[in-house]
């Protein structure tokens, strides 16, 4: 019986160790990630928008993060704590980098977020539904969508914390405050941010003053 707790204890201790062992390369992969990211996209903005450079945050901290989770109700993914411990995105109302929207910094996450929630208290969306890819919830706006871009008009690419079924947590969707469809933009906010910074470097956008940021060239 002795030897039977003691197999079981070592076992136990063993796999905890594993555990925290892989949480912390799993943190350690992320964070080079969205170094490597954010050096691409600084890289690129300097050589071919220099002018964009100023409008990018320096970076958020840890507590300001954990400060909006709570404000949220939230638990973002590492990837998305890692991005903005670096960036904080970018300026308030400067031009967009995000196909010609603006990248939310932390406050104004929570700007456009709790405009949304105060139309979700006030009964503004009962008895309305949205038309939404698989794996999205078919809710007008959900409290668990978070505002990442915004477009001027009350339109944004939210990382949602509750999807339907088939869903991944932290999958990235398009929410249109005037039209019910609820489009899957990409799997997680890495992929996300992964597929843009791909696309800067094949020449895919260019900065317009008409549109008032950096938009694809096939949208123009």
């Amino acid at each position: 019986m002795r030897k039977s707790i003691l197999y079981f204890c070592l076992i136990f201790s063993l796999t905890s160790c594993q555990s925290t062992k892989q949480g912390k390369e799993d943190k350690t992969s992320s964070t080079s990630h969205m170094e490597e990211y954010w050096s691409r996209i600084n890289r690129w903005i300097q050589k071919q928008t220099p002018e964009l450079a100023k409008d990018i945050n320096g970076p958020a901290s840890a507590k300001e993060i954990q400060a909006l989770e709570k404000y949220l109700g939230a638990d973002f993914p590492q990837s998305f704590k890692d991005f903005y411990q670096i960036h904080n995105a970018q300026n308030a109302h400067s031009d967009g980098i995000m196909n010609a929207e603006e990248f939310l910094s932390l406050e104004r996450i929570k700007d456009e977020w709790t405009v949304w929630n105060d139309l979700l208290k006030g009964g503004d969306f009962e008895g309305i539904t949205s038309t939404p890819a698989k794996g999205i919830k078919n809710d007008w706006w959900n409290a668990k969508w978070i505002p990442i871009t915004y477009d001027g008009g009350g339109n944004h690419i939210c990382l949602d914390l509750d999807p339907a079924e088939g869903g991944n947590y932290g999958q990235m969707i398009r929410m249109w405050h005037d039209d019910d469809s609820r489009e899957l933009i990409a799997p997680s906010f890495e992929a996300w941010i992964k597929t843009f910074v791909e696309d800067l470097e094949k020449g895919e956008y260019i900065h317009s003053d008409e549109y008032g940021g950096l938009i694809r060239k096939d949208e123009l």
